[in-house]
């Protein structure tokens, strides 16, 4: 959730006796109040409520949004003013950006006014007995004041400037995905006519954000990249993120980075050791390769995209690992059967592990056919096989499953029981993110050329040796 109030307000107040009761009944229980918002059968009471003028409005007109609202107040005097806050800070007004305490009515006077919260105190009566025992011993009369509380919309949060805004009834959505200084946006067809209007909201309401994006077009599957429109701010898709003690620069408009991902990037990077040898196939700037490199690992890091691999290779740079890191931008194919390829059969033989990463979700377990029959057999070849950590999208009843089926399919062994699966996250109603963890078998590493088949249909019943593997078609 964002900020409920902001920094400034601006207040008159009279201090006439309160007859608040009336008052809060009629603050509480107007017609204006929160009417019409789909799928909030219980509200909350809000200190705020804005204009209905406002509704509709698709360029951003600050001044309309300014209100006044009515609070009940407690006069103090100075010497035991911290002492009373203290003891009615359940009491009290809570609004982010809004003083509880503010000057008396008079210049120069020995009082002060203490806001309180009108959804907890209506009246002398609403005081715990603690309170009311406290405000006796302090010599504090616990008659209420009125004061006139000038909010503007400086001091509203992103969610009620666009419940303000939007048609009554429809989806307001204030979540974004934050890149550096850029705000990214995936906003519904009903919200399209406001959407510079809500760009400049997202802007103003959190610091440090100068430019706004909504995506316009899916994701390219070849190089992971979107078209998207400016909706509030700069021009300037180079963006600068630190991810899990990492730096990263890239050009957010031309390659693939997803802030959503951090936690999974760590989870991997954390089974790797110093001395193991990593293959990202699919690297992107590098949140899985550079990490890696930053912990001893030798890296070989490879992505299609010239836009990714030009930024992987900055980032290599940035974070003083050029050396540690061989960068290539070739296919994901082409990189298994080249250069994993060329460096693997020394590796196998080592103590040390090997993991391929191998994260391009829409299309990635349809690269596993790339290992089969990828060496040819030695006497020692099974020693250390590597451990591939592969990432697909289901829309499946059973993810798991799915996913470990197309694996199968792929790779042409049957890999139930003899893999992993980790659910990633939720991408979309009714579609998940999965990452099937399996070493590579024996049987699929050495399979001959001759022997190599099309995947099958299902996934064989057991483990085929390499001369039998046309029996799985």
């Amino acid at each position: 959730m964002l900020r409920f109030l902001s920094r400034t307000f601006e207040s008159v107040q009279s201090q006439t006796k309160l007859g608040f009761a009336a008052v809060l009944q009629s603050f509480l229980f107007s017609d204006s109040v929160s009417s019409g918002f789909v799928g909030r059968t219980v509200m909350e009471p809000k200190l705020y409520r804005p204009p209905p003028e406002v509704r509709g409005m698709t360029s951003l007109d600050k001044d309309a949004f300014t209100r006044t609202v009515t609070v009940p107040a407690l006069q103090v005097p100075t010497g035991v003013l911290n002492k009373v806050v203290k003891s009615l800070k359940k009491s009290t007004l809570h609004c982010p950006g809004v003083h509880r305490v503010v000057p008396g009515s008079e210049e120069g006077s020995s009082f002060r006014l203490v806001l309180l919260d009108p959804h907890r105190v209506s009246s002398a009566s609403s005081f715990s007995e603690a309170e009311a025992e406290a405000l006796r011993s302090f010599g504090v009369s616990d008659e209420l004041q009125q004061y006139d509380l000038k909010l503007t919309y400086d001091n509203l949060k992103t969610e009620e400037v666009l419940e303000a805004v939007l048609p009554q009834g429809q989806d307001v959505t204030s979540s974004f995905s934050r890149v550096g200084h850029i705000a990214h946006m995936n906003l519904r067809d009903h919200q399209l006519p406001y959407k510079n209007l809500i760009g400049q909201v997202i802007m103003d309401k959190n610091p440090g954000i100068t430019c706004v994006v909504n995506k316009t077009n899916m994701i390219d599957s070849t190089y992971r990249n979107f078209k998207m429109e400016v909706l509030a701010g700069e021009e300037n898709m180079v963006a600068k993120v630190k991810e899990n003690g990492v730096t990263y620069e890239f050009d957010f408009s031309r390659v693939y980075w997803n802030p959503r991902l951090s936690t999974e990037h760590q989870r991997v990077v954390q089974l790797v050791k110093r001395g193991d040898a990593v293959f990202d196939v699919f690297a992107g700037v590098g949140p899985f390769a550079i990490p890696a490199a930053r912990l001893g690992a030798k890296v070989l890091a490879n992505d299609l995209n010239p836009e990714s691999y030009r930024w992987l290779q900055h980032n290599c740079k940035l974070n003083k690992l050029e050396s540690k890191v061989q960068t290539f931008n070739l296919d994901g194919r082409d990189f298994i059967r080249g250069p994993l390829r060329r460096e693997l059969p020394a590796l196998l033989k080592g103590e040390s592990a090997v993991h391929v990463v191998m994260n391009l979700p829409a299309l990635a377990l349809e690269f596993l056919d790339a290992f089969r029959g990828l060496l040819q057999p030695e006497p020692t070849c099974d020693r250390n096989l590597p451990t591939v950590h592969c990432y697909g999208f289901s829309k499946h009843d059973d993810p798991e499953a799915d996913v470990v089926q197309r694996a199968s399919r792929s790779l042409g062994f049957p890999l139930e029981n003899e893999c992993s699966v980790h659910f990633v996250r939720n991408v979309a109603p009714n579609k998940d993110m999965m990452c099937v963890r399996f070493t590579v078998p024996k049987d699929v590493l050495y399979c001959s050329s001759k022997t190599k088949t099309e995947p099958s249909e299902e996934p064989a019943p057991k483990k085929p040796k390499c001369e039998d593997a046309t029996n799985l078609t």
